[in-house]
């Protein structure tokens, strides 16, 4: 009985030292959790008299998903470039018929009109001859096609496809020309048809070279053909190439990543689609005149209001700032600004850096010297490299810039590309104007708008539903612009 007793004494003594260890152990943990949850949260009194942290603590991971989630590229849902020619594709003869062209507008105008005219060249069997850059534009820019592009290049990576050459050979310098003015957005009857001027011609001289080819209900292999002549053979000359992989290295030197803004305030832009918000009546005015002397700009009264409130306007300044941070982006965002002189200089430039300061462009990277030999269109080149190889490409307007970068975009794995719902937002910021909404209140429905414009993969539009003619074709999304499916497909 005795030993029994002292047994289950001997065994309540140590339950009694096991209990209260375990209880000490509890209290001790709890204790550490409370002083690091107290270290984590307050870091205002964890500085210095200098505003010195004592303490490096993590940010909490909630801030490092948002941060992924602003830069964080559409899926490619597995599809690839596809620009190989069908089983079908022959090697184009060699041909004694010769096309000339002139091109028009601006360099990505030139560009998608110079990819028409290798297509062109190819359906109506010519040798296409190195296509004349517009000299006579708003930029009066006297580059040529070698000044701009890399001509041997061009040249020999379309060999199977179209037979180009530098010059028209010298007997046919005198031969009268078929001066062919091709129309728009043209299939490829027309052109079979075109074939006809053979028969009496032996060069062809295209005077115009934009939007010469319609988008889409083209042959498999003329679409991966104009694919391969815009990604693969036009590519930019070696000095442009150069220039503009080395202001991606500096942008990349000052940040991990950036956004290229294509800010399509700018003169000719403003003028040409009427569009006067938030500009002086003396701004308004020298616009006004600039459209009434451009002959070519066949609308020339325009109510700037209705183009607005339409979504037909460039986004300003200021609106591309409360765009931008509408959609989460901080103040210490790097940008990099495509775009030619901004209209009204910093007095309305400075609507956008005082929300971004940390804005660049060209001249900022570049030495005066590095940017001496670079004339209008080679500058609009090195803004199409950075706008390339950005992490973010933001356009304040649909032109023809901003579709050619996000074609580009598209087909090089779809790059993150925000294009912004112009007429959505006028109606948002005209209610900030109004008092009606607060700008703290502005992010959730621009997030909203905005769900499903990052540039993800969708399939080319075909145009507005109960529109049909040349009006349709016209209205159609832009092949370069998304050359989705032909271009881009599973294989």
């Amino acid at each position: 009985m005795v030993n029994q007793r002292g047994h289950h004494h001997l065994q309540s003594s140590r339950h009694r030292k096991s209990s209260f260890f375990s209880i000490s152990l509890y209290v001790i943990l709890i204790f550490a959790l409370s002083i690091f949850t107290f270290m984590l949260y307050s870091k205002d009194a964890l500085e210095d008299e200098y505003g010195m942290p004592l303490l490096r603590v993590e940010k909490p991971s909630i801030n490092k998903l948002l941060d992924g989630q602003l830069w964080q590229t559409p899926s490619s849902l597995g599809l690839r470039q596809c620009v190989k020619p069908t089983s079908k594709y022959r090697a184009t003869p060699v041909s004694e018929h010769y096309m000339t062209v002139k091109t028009n507008g601006g360099l990505n105008q030139m560009r998608t009109g110079v990819t028409d005219m290798v297509a062109v060249a190819r359906i109506m069997n010519a040798t296409l001859v190195i296509p004349q850059l517009d000299k006579s534009s708003f930029w009066q820019d006297s580059s040529t096609f070698s000044n701009i592009f890399d001509e041997p290049h061009f040249i020999k990576s379309l060999g199977k496809d179209v037979r180009i050459v530098k010059e028209i050979p010298k007997e046919l310098e005198s031969l009268p020309r078929a001066r062919k003015h091709f129309s728009s957005w043209a299939g490829l009857g027309y052109y079979e048809e075109m074939t006809v001027l053979w028969k009496e011609y032996q060069v062809i001289h295209v005077v115009k070279s934009d939007s010469r080819l319609a988008n889409n209900d083209l042959p498999l292999d003329i679409q991966r053909l104009r694919c391969r002549a815009l990604y693969h053979a036009l590519r930019f000359s070696p000095s442009i190439e150069s220039l503009g992989k080395k202001l991606v290295e500096r942008l990349r030197s000052r940040a991990q990543r950036y956004i290229a803004l294509h800010l399509r305030y700018e003169k000719d832009m403003l003028s040409f689609t009427g569009c006067t918000y938030g500009l002086t009546v003396a701004e308004s005015e020298e616009l006004r005149i600039m459209r009434e002397k451009t002959s070519h700009w066949k609308v020339k009264n325009i109510n700037s209001t209705e183009q607005r409130e339409a979504g037909l306007c460039p986004l300003t300044p200021k609106e591309v700032g409360i765009f931008l941070k509408a959609l989460g982006y901080p103040p210490s965002t790097l940008i990099y600004l495509a775009a030619g002189e901004i209209y009204g200089g910093d007095t309305h430039l400075s609507e956008l850096t005082s929300r971004f300061p940390n804005i660049v462009s060209e001249e900022m990277l570049a030495s005066t010297e590095e940017l001496k030999d670079f004339s209008n269109h080679a500058s609009a080149a090195l803004d199409y490299i950075v706008s390339i190889e950005s992490d973010i490409f933001v356009p304040s307007y649909s032109g023809n810039m901003a579709r050619a970068v996000e074609g580009h975009r598209r087909f090089l794995g779809h790059r993150k590309t925000i294009n912004p719902d112009r007429k959505s937002l006028v109606q948002l910021f005209d209610k900030m104007e109004a008092g009606q909404l607060e700008e703290s209140s502005l992010s959730p429905p621009v997030l909203q708008l905005h769900r499903k414009r990052f540039g993800g993969p969708r399939r080319r539009g075909s145009g507005p539903p109960g529109i049909k003619g040349r009006v349709r074709l016209r209205l159609e999304e832009s092949f370069y612009q998304n050359p989705f499916p032909e271009c881009i497909c599973n294989s």
